[in-house]
């Protein structure tokens, strides 16, 4: 039975795709929400490729991030739709598949790793050899040695998607620094605005058990470029190809560890050689590509790799939630995030699939795991 008390005063801190995706869902649910960021949308969205590639990302140990982003991506279809209504933006969803691509033996054998983990999981993936795989994507260089196809992974235009958030959002959205405070929040200016829930979604900074992991991403556009999302392992090298629309490709990540505070992120010359390196590899076409922009910013890392949903203790009469820690996933898990943090502030079911993700978990030791978990 619901709790929900709509009219709650609501502060959301941090413009990322998660913080803003929480904002919205929060305002469609009655709130009085207002969220605070000097440069939204500026962080780890505007570097992200928009992979919604649950399949693509899963590995042994991480059974349960695999099943929050299944059902995550089952949401996309319909959450891209209404944003797209309601601001009059498209954010150019596609739903291709990804396919999983190996240059060499070594890289091969870790494909099949991750196929068994997805055939055990219900995730569908089909195998492929070199002919089929080139049949599926003519661009790939001829040396590959094989791969998969996971036919149900989608894709999305990451600034494409704030932006419509932005939109709709309106003046909702304050370009200003907040702080938590034990009754709402303060402003750079000392200004206090009192409020009954806080949301820090804050990126890779200011929430606990979360790190910066920096990644580098380099886009550029192509005459022929591939029409799937291409992941690959090359002899070793991980690399991504993102298709976006008018021969744009979004072409990453590297990742390293930085502690918080180090500077703005910026590229290095040794991290975009080896993605270009591995990428032309992959696809030799992209030797013809056109350059368009390097940038390099942090994501937020957990312990276990998986987000920090839900509420913390608060020394005030606020409650505090938390909205953090997607590392990778934060355009994919932005609709079940945003599900799951209306789920607290209302008193209604979390969905079934973020309950392993509450923040208490690395004090608790309770993450759980099951041999079928996506069931």
């Amino acid at each position: 039975m619901s709790t929900t008390t709509p009219g709650l005063r609501v502060v959301v801190i941090g413009g990322g795709i998660v913080g803003l995706a929480c904002a919205d869902e929060l305002v469609r649910a009655g709130h009085d929400v207002r969220l605070f960021d000097p440069a939204p949308a500026s962080g780890a969205t505007y570097a992200a490729a928009g992979m919604l590639a649950p399949g693509g990302e899963a590995w042994f140990g991480e059974e349960a991030l695999l099943c929050l982003g299944v059902d995550s991506l089952e949401r996309w279809p319909a959450y891209a739709a209404v944003l797209e209504e309601r601001s009059g933006r498209r954010v150019d969803l596609r739903a291709a598949g990804t396919l999983l691509v190996a240059a060499d033996r070594d890289d091969l054998a870790e494909v099949r790793r991750a196929c068994v983990l997805l055939e055990a999981s219900g995730v569908r993936a089909e195998e492929l050899d070199r002919q089929a795989l080139r049949a599926h994507e003519p661009t790939l260089s001829g040396r590959v040695a094989g791969g998969a196809l996971l036919p149900d992974d989608r894709h999305v235009n990451p600034r494409r998607v704030a932006d419509a958030l932005l939109i709709v959002l309106g003046e909702r959205v304050v370009r200003a620094r907040a702080t938590a405070t034990p009754d709402g929040v303060v402003l750079d200016d000392g200004s206090r605005i009192t409020a009954d829930v806080v949301v820090l979604a804050t990126g890779a900074v200011g929430m606990p058990h979360v790190r910066p992991v920096r990644g580098e991403v380099v886009r550029v556009r192509s005459h022929d470029a591939p029409s799937r999302v291409l992941r690959a392992r090359v002899h070793g090298e991980r690399v991504y190809v993102v298709p976006r629309a008018d021969g744009e490709l979004v072409i990453g990540a590297t990742e390293e560890e930085h502690s918080a505070g180090q500077g703005t992120p910026l590229p290095t010359v040794g991290g975009v050689a080896r993605l270009l390196e591995a990428a032309r590899a992959l696809v030799p076409g992209l030797d013809r590509a056109e350059l368009l922009e390097v940038v390099a910013r942090d994501r937020p890392g957990s312990p276990d790799n998986g987000p920090l949903l839900g509420p913390v203790a608060s020394p005030g009469s606020a409650r505090v939630l938390l909205a953090g820690g997607h590392h990778r996933g934060g355009v994919l898990l932005a609709p079940v995030t945003a599900a799951t943090l209306r789920a607290h502030v209302d008193g209604l079911d979390v969905p079934d699939a973020a309950r392993p993700f509450t923040p208490d978990r690395f004090e608790t030791h309770r993450f759980e795991r099951n041999e079928d978990p996506c069931t």
